[in-house]
This record gives C-alpha cells, structure tokens and sequence, in this order.
C-alpha cells in the first residue's frame, strides 16, 4: 500500500463518489446530505493547497483517503472560529501553543480493508509527513469507536471528555519539527 500526496481532484470526485459507506456514516450523524459528492469545504482545502489530499493505494486501486488543513486553537480555518470549549480543549491538549497546527479533516477507509492496520501505517505517515513540513501538531476529531482506540494506543493526548452537545472525542500529536 502506497500514500499518494497531491492526487488529482475530479480522479477523487469519481471515487468518492463511491463511498457508500462513508455517505451512510455522514447521513447517520446528521452532518451529510443524500448527495454523495464532495462537500463544499473538503473541495475548498483541497483547491487550496493539493497536497491537503492524500490518497491510499494498493494494487492500483484507491482504498482510503485523508482531507487535512492548516488550523489553530483559535480557528478552525481563517475567519471560522472555534466554540469555546473547543478552544479550551485544544489549548489543554497542546499546553498552551496555538498555532502551526493541522486538523485531520477526513480519514476515511473503506470498509472491507479495516482491521489490516492501514490506519496505524496512515497516522506513522502523516506525523513524518506533517513534521517534515515544519508543523507543530495534529487535531483530530472522531467518534467512531477504531479510530479512539487507534489514538489511544499510539499515544495521542485524550480532551477529558467529548466536545459537549457533539460528542467528538478529540486528540492531539505534538511533533517533532524537522526543518
């Protein structure tokens, strides 16, 4: 399996399309429509800046995929702030540091190649990835049940509780900057 960074908009679109799975988890919490094409913020980061796309391939099939972006622990993205007990969390789990940060946007894998340690190798990748690059940190939001227990047991700091009223447990990476 293979991580390819900066993959080709409309080759994405068509795959996610595709995703059944990740349609019935959004519709599930509320935050998707019955349209299975691409929301509007994951098409903005990645028209941004490519490279906020990675894609997993194994035999030339694309089996999963990440959506990131630049953040801090005031603003999710410039001009979109975070609540407060957001902001309170993100403050805790970093000490104190507010920027130079990435979210994790969208990890998603399909379905039929969970289990195969795919998200461990993902989450090794991104942490080289993103320290590479210079950043400080990685948020992460999720509520599904295999992705907690990933970032508990690969060592990412645990907010106390859940986001109140939206029940995301969140989870930050402090990284060793390599420049």
């Amino acid at each position: 399996m293979q991580f390819i960074v900066g993959y080709d908009l409309e080759s994405f679109k068509e795959y996610y399309r595709t995703l059944d799975d990740l349609h019935q988890f959004y519709r599930l919490h509320g935050t998707g429509s019955n349209c299975p094409d691409l929301g509007d913020d994951e098409t903005r980061h990645i028209m941004r800046d490519p490279d906020h796309l990675i894609v997993w391939v194994e035999k030339s099939e694309v089996i999963g995929h990440a959506i990131w972006h630049e953040t801090t622990t005031d603003e999710m993205v410039p001009g979109d702030p975070r609540s407060e007990p957001d902001k309170a969390a993100l403050r805790e789990l970093f000490e104190g540091a507010t920027g130079n940060l990435v979210e994790l946007h969208e990890v998603w894998l399909r379905t039929e190649h969970r289990g195969n340690g795919y998200g461990r190798r993902f989450f090794e990748f991104f942490e080289d990835f993103a320290g590479q690059r210079g950043y400080a940190g990685i948020v992460y939001y999720t509520d599904t049940p295999a992705a907690i227990a990933l970032c508990r047991k690969t060592g990412y700091r645990e907010a106390p509780e859940p986001l109140e009223g939206e029940g995301w447990y969140v989870f930050a990476r402090r990284l060793r900057v390599e420049l």
